[in-house]
């Protein structure tokens, strides 16, 4: 564990990730789902086709990428981009391990404030009907994990992460992944509502891309990006090592 996860760097990742103004964001993105979720219920009833709408629209493509970027892109891009990673890199740690435990981070955060809440709303909205309030909760948790990888290499690569970060969320994800049927079989949210109508009852969620290719591009795109980043990071040179 001491090559995977350092105690030390999560700690201060923890810390700046759940500080005062991006946990203001994180909290605040959850809060929305659930007081809309409430609002729904309220006005139309139990109804598994309005959740299926608000869980998919709304918390699956809009709130888990959103929250991705605040955890990717904050477990390291501030430290770049202000020099503090320097005194980071000076100690003796490996910077695979850096990586490594920074992305352990921002995906528990992830996990935490995507999938807990996207599980709570389907709870509220139509009660675990046809296991989707599970299944969305499961999608939220698996994307999660694949934003958390792809926004951190954003962050480690470029000092305009969080705009990437949003471009690739909002207009990647929520519109063209959602309008553009070529597009759909590269967007994490169809990988992970692949996994959605496994766990729901037959034919309530819908995907574009198969469960077996779903798993691969997940697996394999975390893979990749945590690769990349730690290739990245070990390219960073330090004043003192040139």
């Amino acid at each position: 564990m001491s090559t995977v996860y350092h105690p030390t760097v999560a700690r201060l990742t923890y810390r700046a990730l759940l500080g005062r103004r991006r946990a203001m964001i994180l909290f605040a993105l959850p809060l929305l789902l659930i007081v809309i979720s409430v609002a729904v219920r309220m006005l139309t009833g139990a109804d598994d086709s309005t959740a299926r709408e608000v869980l998919s629209g709304f918390a699956l493509a809009t709130m888990v990428p959103l929250i991705g970027v605040i955890a990717g892109t904050g477990a390291i891009g501030p430290e770049i981009d202000d020099g503090s990673i320097a005194y980071l890199l000076a100690k003796p740690v490996k910077r695979p391990t850096i990586i490594l435990t920074k992305l352990l981070v921002a995906m528990l955060v992830s996990v935490g404030f995507a999938a807990i809440p996207t599980f709570a709303a389907g709870l509220i909205l139509d009660g675990n009907s046809q296991h989707l309030a599970v299944g969305f909760a499961v999608a939220a948790a698996v994307a999660s994990i694949a934003y958390s990888a792809i926004f951190l290499l954003l962050g480690v690569v470029t000092r305009h992460a969080v705009v990437a970060g949003l471009v690739y969320a909002l207009v990647w994800e929520s519109l063209i992944g959602n309008l553009v049927p070529g597009a759909r079989a590269l967007s994490v949210q169809q990988w992970a509502l692949a996994l959605a109508s496994k766990v729901a009852d037959g034919g309530a969620v819908s995907s574009d891309v198969g469960l077996p290719l779903a798993v691969v591009l997940l697996v394999g795109v975390t893979l990749v990006a945590t690769w990349f980043a730690g290739r990245r990071l070990r390219s960073l040179t330090l004043a003192g090592e040139e």
